[in-house]
């Protein structure tokens, strides 16, 4: 299944890629673009989090969701979905949200993609990362943009216009922890200042493919 792919990229790198262990912490708008890339990329080996249910209001950005599922966990759609790509894929699916009591479950990866929302467990990840060597890269604001050109890849350090950006950095110095994070995140001012995250699947969808684009490359990268 992977011939184009390895007429690209050769099938030595493609080796190196399967080869590697990626961890996705959750599976909304952004994380489920970044499994789907992952696994069209010839990653054989991901750990997937998330304690969520596929919900009706998903059904307008999120690739994992249908009207089929609603209802159902989203790791259990999630892996089924992968399955039916790659029959080949090794899934560790995890039904829970991570925090400190269970972030021991990823220490055995390559790479953490943070598709999550959640500003502790964002803290959490990113000091598991620090303290064994783990690469990351974390998802920020999409929320409450239509136009997916915003979309940037750059380091946690150097974002503007992201509210999510402006709390982990200041969580970060606080714990005295290091800011040059890589991170995916709109760089354009959000259309509303509304408490409800409006949502569209433009941005999140790009921005899932940039996390995933990161990894990718990073491997081809280091083995070039």
């Amino acid at each position: 299944m992977f011939d184009r792919l390895i007429e690209l990229i050769g099938k030595n790198n493609l080796e190196k890629i399967t080869n590697k262990r990626v961890a996705i912490v959750g599976l909304g708008g952004v994380g489920g673009f970044v499994l789907e890339a992952l696994v069209r990329s010839g990653v054989k080996n991901i750990t997937i989090c998330d304690g969520d249910v596929v919900d009706i209001t998903n059904l307008n950005r999120q690739i994992i969701a249908t009207t089929k599922n609603v209802g159902e966990k989203k790791v259990d759609v999630a892996t089924k979905r992968c399955l039916e790509i790659d029959p080949e894929v090794n899934i560790i699916s995890i039904d829970k949200y991570i925090d400190k009591n269970n972030i021991h479950l990823l220490s055995n990866v390559d790479y953490i993609i943070d598709a999550c929302d959640d500003l502790s467990a964002k803290i959490t990840l990113i000091k598991l990362a620090l303290d064994n060597d783990i690469k990351i890269i974390c998802a920020l604001g999409t929320g409450k943009r239509i136009n997916p050109e915003g979309i940037t890849l750059t380091r946690l350090d150097k974002t503007c216009n992201d509210a999510l950006a402006r709390s982990l950095r200041h969580r970060l110095r606080k714990e005295n922890l290091s800011l040059k994070i890589p991170v995916v995140y709109h760089a354009g001012l959000p259309l509303n200042n509304e408490k409800t995250v409006s949502s569209c699947i433009f941005p999140p969808a790009v921005a899932g493919l940039y996390l995933a684009y990161f990894v990718i490359n990073d491997i081809l990268e280091k083995n070039s």
